[in-house]
């Protein structure tokens, strides 16, 4: 393998760089006297060689690189550094079948069969027990191989893929079972189907009851823990008005938390696009059990956002509660985050200075508002481009109140052993002592100002050598 590199005359000055972490970037030298990355590789974690591990790929085709596992398969362990196992294990003479897996990277390790067209390539794995997967893939990029015949086999673990927008390849996966009955046997199913059809009559009616009855069950639950996320002292003890959306509504709107309607994810857990109520568009954010927000963060951003009314603070539409399932419905903004845009080369161009002044102003009233125009100060504690969500129009609005704490009457100041939030962000009295006051936030919105105006991030590898971080950088350059 080779990669062919050409410059033209009048093109700015570029480089290939592969640094000691095994990082390889191109970077181009810009009219700001800097050098600035066109392409990384790996450009996240999930890209490294076989972090998902056997059977698990990386999925490249939401906003955050990550780890999943293959059609048929689960977690093998807490992590993917074990990979993932199949749900019902291949055997040898059992019936199998072989499911299509789209804009899939073929995996390491595979076997190059020569002189095959797709069917024959198709013949050979299903006649050998051990072909786990095949693809007919394209190979006309792979310069080291003289023969372009395009049939892939494997046997045994699929190590090192992902899925891609620019892949047009399927890969197919072997699983256990056909999905398809022979036809001998539909006769035989004919018969006692059509005796069924009168006892699954009766049974219905007694079915709706017991749905109905267990709706009214929820709804009553529900009721009793709005009840209590809506009653906070900290709010002097006020009732909050806002919608509940049943479980069932959301996940039609999600096609039961699709992949294909995710649009984000965190820490916290996953962010889908779904619509409501119609035509109305909206973001959901399904809180994952494993998440670091618990109970008293979704109750914390329920009572804050709905009672908070500002054009720069993201719009609470609703939520939910339903067994171990939070669920918050906010607002849907089309153009995401903001570091969706300022750390990305190939969408920064519209950024451009008026832009980014806009935005600058916009976060500057919204946080005017939480420290000093609301009724009571409310300190954000999590201020950072991933937390600044952009409309249509690129106005920015302040989400994510989870960490928040509310001051009232003359405090001013307060003190944690938990410190939360994202280090770079922080300021130093937070990060060490845990106090915390709006001069915390003012902090961070500074970083985040720095950050707009270079288009860096708090710690870059853009940066000068020997600078740590984007701060101390600019600290020493003032």
């Amino acid at each position: 393998f080779y990669y062919k590199f050409l410059v033209y005359e009048g093109s700015p000055y570029s480089r290939l760089m592969l640094d000691y972490m095994g990082v390889f970037r191109f970077l181009i030298w810009n009219n700001r006297s800097s050098w600035a990355t066109v392409t990384e590789h790996p450009a996240s974690s999930c890209d490294l060689y076989a972090s998902c591990g056997p059977f698990g790929y990386c999925d490249s085709m939401g906003t955050v690189a990550t780890c999943r596992c293959l059609d048929g398969f689960e977690p093998a362990g807490l992590n993917f550094s074990s990979g993932c196992r199949r749900t019902k294990a291949l055997k040898c003479g059992k019936p199998s079948h072989f499911v299509p897996l789209p804009r899939m990277k073929a995996p390491d390790k595979f076997l190059h069969v020569l002189n095959r067209s797709f069917d024959e390539c198709t013949t050979d794995c299903s006649n050998n027990c051990s072909c786990t997967a095949y693809s007919y893939t394209n190979l006309s990029s792979n310069g080291a191989m003289a023969d372009q015949s395009r049939c892939l086999l494997w046997t045994g673990e699929l190590v090192d893929t992902g899925k891609y927008s620019n892949y047009d390849d399927n890969l197919y996966l072997r699983l256990a079972n056909s999905p398809v009955r022979n036809n001998s046997k539909l006769v035989k199913i004919v018969v006692p189907t059509m005796a069924c059809v009168l006892i699954l009559a009766c049974l219905l009616v007694g079915i709706f009851k017991y749905r109905a009855s267990k709706r009214k069950k929820y709804g009553i639950h529900n009721g009793a823990m709005l009840g209590y996320l809506s009653s906070s002292n900290e709010i002097g003890g006020e009732h909050v008005d806002f919608p509940f959306v049943s479980f069932e509504d959301i996940s039609t709107a999600t096609n039961n938390f699709s992949d294909s309607k995710q649009i984000g994810s965190g820490g916290f857990g996953k962010v889908y696009k779904g619509i409501l109520q119609g035509d109305n568009e909206v973001a959901i954010k399904r809180l994952s059990k494993g998440s670091g927000q618990g109970i008293q963060e979704f109750r914390n951003e329920i009572i804050l956002i709905a009672k908070l009314q500002h054009k720069n603070l993201v719009r609470l539409l609703g939520c939910c509660i339903f067994g171990d399932e939070r669920l918050l419905i906010y607002e849907y903004l089309p153009n995401k985050s903001l570091d969706a845009f300022l750390f990305d080369d190939t969408r920064q161009y519209v950024l451009d200075w008026p832009t980014r002044f806009q935005i600058i102003k916009g976060v500057a009233r919204g946080l005017l508002y939480l420290h000093q125009d609301s009724r009571l100060t409310i300190i954000h504690r999590d201020l950072k481009p991933s937390n600044i969500l952009l409309d249509s129009e690129m106005t920015p609005k302040i989400s994510d109140f989870g960490m928040a704490r509310i001051f009232g009457g003359n405090k001013q100041e307060a003190k944690t052993t938990r410190v939360v939030g994202t280090y770079g962000y922080m300021s130093p009295e937070y990060v060490m002592g845990g106090a915390f006051s709006v001069k915390s936030d003012t902090y961070s919105f500074g970083v985040l100002l720095l950050e707009i105006v270079s288009g860096l991030k708090i710690t870059s590898s853009q940066l000068v050598e020997n600078f740590v971080s984007l701060t101390t950088y600019v600290s020493i350059k003032k």
